[in-house]
């Protein structure tokens, strides 16, 4: 996650802002599953990471906000990197590589907070017991037999803050609040957005609870000495990406985003052809179903204009409005310019 702008007085450069609840208007998006984005308004900020984001940095061009996802497809033109098993790590640590050494030499770096985190722990053992008494983000209980609140926090992952506005060797144990009980936790990403940017609001409970990042850019003035190069990455795994391996649950469900995104599918009527898939026939449909988006998103706005939601009916194929969101987009970048 990129946040842009810092400036030399420590704040944050609010010209366009994205509010969380849907008020997007200067965001790069840059992935392969997220479904909260597609309103009409959006569809032309969607590029592919290897041709845009580069380029967006050597012209400084990044909006405000900016998420990175990895790929998740592990084929041989195009190897996975998001760190998953039984995927080469190395290629994460190249993808972590690239990114920062195109935000280093971009004419916005002095501007740039670079977010580094993890959504699971990695089956490690870690010694400190995970948080109770945490608020539930809306009081939603799961279903039977489980009924889980909700109200703890899991084990710790994996945060690392990149800026010229951080002093060397800066750690981060706890939060100062904004409740005694406050932790780091993934809902901070949320949090931090909404205090430097200013947002209406937050999202839930969860997030009005948890510490904020911000408090982590700690000069008065950017640093000057940050490489501008780092180390490459050791190659960890000897073979080749499978190509015809079978899916993993997770691709599975990417691949039903995706027939979701095509209006081959629903949450009541999954996509039967998805269990004979392999990897690059995955990556294949995936790559389809987006452009499909794309496309219909296009005609969308022709015919629409800006408002609403793309949708594609499965029989037609024609394009509709709509005015839920879908939860996930994929393999894509959006972008404020």
């Amino acid at each position: 996650m990129l946040v842009n702008h810092l400036t030399e007085k420590k704040t944050i450069r609010q010209e366009k802002f994205i509010t969380l609840n849907s008020e997007v208007t200067d965001v790069l998006i840059i992935w392969f599953n997220n479904r909260n984005l597609r309103q009409l308004k959006y569809v032309d900020n969607f590029h592919p990471y290897d041709l845009s984001f580069k380029r967006h940095c050597k012209e400084g061009k990044l909006p405000n906000y900016v998420v990175i996802d990895p790929r998740y497809f592990d084929i041989l033109t195009a190897a996975a990197n998001d760190d998953h098993p039984s995927h080469d790590v190395s290629n994460g640590q190249k993808l972590v590589k690239e990114i920062y050494e195109a935000l280093r030499s971009s004419p916005q770096w002095n501007q740039i907070l670079f977010l580094i985190t993890y959504d699971e722990h990695g089956g490690f053992y870690d010694h400190v017991p995970t948080p109770t008494g945490v608020p539930s983000p809306d009081d939603i209980v799961s279903a039977e037999p489980y009924n889980f609140k909700f109200d703890r926090l899991g084990c710790r992952v994996p945060a690392i803050l990149v800026s010229p506005w951080i002093e060397p060797g800066t750690v981060l144990h706890r939060p100062s609040g904004p409740h005694p009980t406050s932790e780091f936790e993934h809902s901070s990403i949320a949090a931090t957005l909404k205090k430097i940017f200013n947002l209406k609001e937050f999202l839930t409970k969860r997030d009005a609870w948890a510490g904020s990042f911000d408090v982590v850019v700690n000069r008065s003035t950017p640093r000057t000495d940050c490489p501008e190069k780092l180390a490459e990455p050791v190659k960890m795994r000897a073979t080749e990406a499978e190509e015809t391996a079978k899916l993993s649950d997770f691709q599975e469900d990417l691949v039903q985003t995706a027939a979701a995104l095509k209006g081959e599918t629903s949450s009541k009527t999954p996509l039967k052809p998805v269990e004979n898939m392999t990897v690059s026939s995955a990556l294949e449909y995936v790559e389809e179903a987006f452009n499909k988006f794309y496309e219909d998103g296009q005609k969308a706005k022709e015919n629409k204009g800006v408002e609403g939601t793309v949708s594609a009916d499965a029989s037609t194929r024609t394009t509709t409005a709509s005015k839920t969101f879908m939860q996930k987009v994929f393999s894509c970048l959006v972008c404020g310019n």
